[in-house]
Order: C-alpha cells, then structure tokens, then sequence
C-alpha cells in the first residue's frame, strides 16, 4: 500500500530525500530554506554548516563519489546558488549524482524586485543532467524523486531544484515515493563481444581505467577481466587503488612505455580527453567501454565502443573463451619499465634537498598514510606529484576535483570524506594557490568536531603558470604569492593547529603529529619554487 506523507514543504522533501538514501545536509544558513532545516530538526537528520556555498556542493559531491548515492547540498536564493556553480560544474565533469536545491524568490511577486530574486534554472541547465522550479508544495516529493532517479542513471551527474517562498513553506500532502528503482543498462552483446576478441588476441594490450568503474561498482569485475585476459592495468581519477599496487597487473609508472607499444589501448569509464591524448594513442586500436551511450566519443572513432552496465561489460570479458595471444613477456616487459620507474621514483622521494622538493613530501606521506586513507588533491603543480608518486591501495580512497581542474575543491571534500569515514585518516593535498580557494572552511571543520590533516606544497607561485609563461615569453606576471606565507597560522586562528617545515628532515615528525592531533592540522611545507612538474601542456 501506498504511504502518504503530508507536512510543510521542507517536511516533503526530506522524506523523499530519505528514500532515496540521502543522509546528510550540507549548507549555508539561509532563509529561503528555513523550512529544510525545520524539518532536519525536528528528527535528527545531520546538517553540516560551511562559510561558502562551493563548500557545501563540494562536501556533498565527497558524499555522493565515496558512497555511491546521492548527496546532498541545501543554497539560499540568488548569491546562494551562483555561488555553488562551481561545485555543480564540477559534479557535472565528475559524473556524481549531487542533488543542489535551492531557494528561489515568491512566484506571486515574481517580477517586483523581491529580495534574491532571479530565474537560476538559465544558469544551472547547462551544468545539470535537470532542472526544475516546483511551485506547489504537493509537488515536491514527486519532483526530488524524479531528479534524484536522474541523477542516479548512468551517465550520472547533478541535477537542481529550486522552491518559491510560498511552495517551500506551506504544506501539503503526497504518496511518499519508493526509492530508486535503476534497470542496467544492457550494452548490446555483439559490440561486447567483438571487444573482447580484439583485447583476447592483441599482442600488447593496455587496460585504462577511470571513475566510472568505482561509480559503476565495477571494480570486482574488471581485476576478473584482467586477469582473465591477462592485460596491464592502469588508472585514473577514482579507478585508482582498484587493483592493489602489488598486484601483478597493477601499473603506474609504466604509461608512456605502455602506450607507445601498445597495439590495442582499452580505456573503461572515463574519456578521451586531453588526459588521454584525446583518445588518440598511434596505430593502436582504441576500445572504448562507456557506461552510457552519450558518452561514447563524437571526436575519434574507437574500433569498438560497447555502452552500458560496467559490471556486466567486464564480466563478460572475464568469461570470454575464444582464442587468445600469450601476454606474459608484454606483461614482463611493462614490469620491468615500472620497476626501473619506482627505483628513480624511490631516489626522488628520499632527496635530502633544502628547500624542499614535492617528491620528499610524498615520500614521507608514503610512510605514515594507511592503506585505507582517504587522499584528496586540490591545487595543481604540488598535486601532479601526487598523482605521480602516491599509489592508492584501495578502490575509493582518491578524490581529486577531475577534467573541470577546479579549485577550492579541498575542504568541502574533506567534510564529505570524514562524514563518510569518521575512523580513517583524511588528508587535503593543496598548493599554496588552492589555499586561497577554502581555507577559511577549516572553521567549519574545526567547529564541527571534523579532524582533518592538510599538508601545503608552499611554494610561493602559481606554479603551472609561472614556469610555463616564463619559456613562452620570457617574463611572467600574476603568477607570484607570498613567499612562506604562514597558512599554518590561519588554521590556528581558525580553531585548528598546525606548524611549518622547512627542513627535509623534520617532515615525518610533523605529519605524525598532524594526524595524532585530532583537529584540523596543517602542515606547511616550504617547496622549492624552482621544482616544477614535468609536463606537457593542457591548453589544447
């Protein structure tokens, strides 16, 4: 029998919500949303509070990629919402099924210049799977129910509500809705077939591995498929840690060396963009393996590009029993490579330099991160390191703001990661340029009980842009910081702790105490500006 639930809006809505898994709320106090937290009040529901709207939409993408399911981030009307657009940009680029709602002005006023009044909808269509305005408060569970369905179908990605004073606030009545109810979709068995053939009998096959498949709850299906195809797997994004870094087709290192010989290049969850040379990689043939039909790539023309549900894709790749080539010295020869990259890797990580180099920061990290920490990266030169010399050991413990490169990401993520994993160590990654972006959102995590430890690559520049303006015209500008700027006593300010280094040395001490500290830490280490990550550009 069909339950009915009546209540003011805010009532409404946070019953939908909650069969829709949603758990938490994450804000900026706001009174077009007073009835929101009215009814969050009443019955527990946890609300967690920030000092900007992007932290809030970033805190509940955290929830909605390290869980699976839908999060949840609650604007005021007007600034509330523009100021969130980042976050739902980002969610959009990310695929994470991120609800935003939004207050809006009175409809009976709309036009005569009430406070924050503005048409959000023209701003968040295009950054959003949907959009909608609901006008009566009998529509609300109807409305977050279908936007919340949409969010969840593959490809998955945000959507936005926004309410009228009166709707939100009067009451009303309407059938509770029933929770998700998402049918897989089927990728059609001809195309899964033919890619499994030519994955089977390539000589040199490369797997690439994105978000989706954490997404996709894949990651069990695709260590079957490459172990039944005895295939190389690497990552990306989320796909980090879904295999362990010692397992025997587990790489990293080895890219560059695997993409240049490779003749077949599979590439699961995650596009060809300019992480991926845009998908083009030589006379190899390009597999594609999506999760939707929209997001096979209209730019290159993959030999294959079956769509649909990540498991079942990959199971049946595991299950393939046609003829296939013998992988082992392809297999023996990106080993050897990978071996040879960490030995270098190794060397950077123990340097004993001063001003510090990044690698020695992450080489110290290595030594006091569990396999089981979540790792966030926010900034851009010092995060490429990252991305270089840390190896996560399990599938959703990486959170790095993705294809969009927005910052300020940081302490939103770290909210939504420790309301997540309130046991585990939470460590922020950020530049000294990030910083800029959420620092003051320490308070938030401080006032909160919400311990967190921030380690700053604190090298006084814009490093992505400085470098690389200086080779192109011989001078840079708007691309230097303080130097040493003191962000460790912004956190103390702030209600948290932390401390400076400036010796190579001293570095595994601070982060032991960074992560005893049980409040939010900062460790502020002064880098060499000279030290940039090697790279090609990203502006094509």
């Amino acid at each position: 029998m069909t339950e009915r639930i009546e209540g003011h809006g805010g009532e409404l809505a946070l019953a939908a919500l909650r069969a829709y898994g949603v758990r938490e709320m994450f804000t900026l106090s706001g009174g077009h949303v007073f009835p929101l937290y009215d009814a969050a009040h009443k019955i527990g529901f946890p609300l967690y509070d920030v000092r900007h709207e992007q932290s809030a939409v970033f805190a509940a993408e955290a929830v909605a990629k390290l869980q699976r399911r839908p999060g949840l981030a609650v604007l005021t009307a007007g600034p509330g919402v523009t100021n969130g657009i980042s976050g739902l940009t980002s969610a959009y680029f990310n695929a994470s099924p991120v609800l935003v709602m939004g207050g809006r002005a009175p409809q009976f006023r709309w036009g005569s210049g009430s406070l924050q009044e503005m048409d959000h909808l023209p701003l968040v269509a295009p950054v959003t799977k949907h959009a909608e305005t609901v006008f009566s408060a009998d529509d609300i569970p109807r409305a977050v129910a279908a936007a919340l369905t949409t969010a969840l179908t593959p490809h998955r990605g945000p959507v936005f509500l926004d309410f009228p004073l009166e709707a939100i606030f009067s009451t009303g009545d309407a059938e509770l809705p029933a929770g998700p109810a998402l049918a897989p979709i089927a990728a059609d068995p001809d195309e899964v077939a033919t890619a499994a053939g030519l994955i089977a009998g390539a000589q040199r096959p490369v797997v690439i591995a994105g978000s989706d498949v954490y997404a996709g709850d894949a990651v069990a299906a695709l260590r079957a498929a490459a172990e039944a195809l005895d295939v190389p797997v690497f990552t990306n994004g989320m796909g980090r840690g879904a295999l362990p870094p010692e397992h025997p087709l587990a790489f990293a290192k080895a890219r560059r060396v695997a993409l240049r010989g490779a003749d077949v290049v599979v590439v699961v969850g995650t596009p060809l963009d300019f992480r991926l040379s845009f998908g083009d990689f030589g006379d190899a043939k390009v597999v594609h393996i999506v999760d939707a039909p929209s997001q096979r790539a209209s730019h290159v023309q993959p030999a294959v590009a079956p769509a649909g549900d990540l498991r079942g894709i990959l199971s049946a790749l595991a299950e393939y029993t046609g003829d296939r080539a013998d992988h082992t010295d392809w297999v023996a020869q990106l080993r050897t490579a990978e071996d040879a990259a960490k030995a270098r890797d190794a060397e950077e990580m123990a340097a004993e330099t001063d001003p510090i180099r990044p690698a020695r920061v992450y080489g110290e990290l290595r030594k006091v991160l569990a396999r089981d920490a979540i790792t966030i990266g926010d900034g851009g030169d010092f995060v490429s390191y990252a991305g270089r010399y840390l190896e996560p050991a399990q599938p959703g413990t990486w959170l790095d703001p993705g294809p969009y490169g927005c910052l300020g990401t940081g302490m939103g993520y770290a909210m939504g990661a420790r309301v997540t994993h309130p046991d585990r160590q939470i460590c922020v990654l950020m530049g000294d340029g990030a910083a800029g972006f959420s620092l003051m959102d320490v308070e938030s995590l401080a006032r909160q009980k919400l311990p967190v430890v921030i380690v700053v690559g604190n090298n006084g520049i814009w490093g992505l842009e400085k470098h690389p303006m200086r080779a192109m015209y011989g001078y840079d500008v708007a691309a230097d910081l303080q130097p040493e700027l003191r962000y460790d006593q912004v956190v103390t300010a702030l209600g948290g702790a932390g401390e400076t280094v400036a010796k190579a040395a001293d570095l595994g001490p601070a982060l032991h105490r960074a992560f005893d500290a049980g409040v939010p830490y900062l460790v502020n280490v002064i880098t060499d500006p000279a030290d940039a990550y090697p790279r090609s550009s990203n502006l094509a």
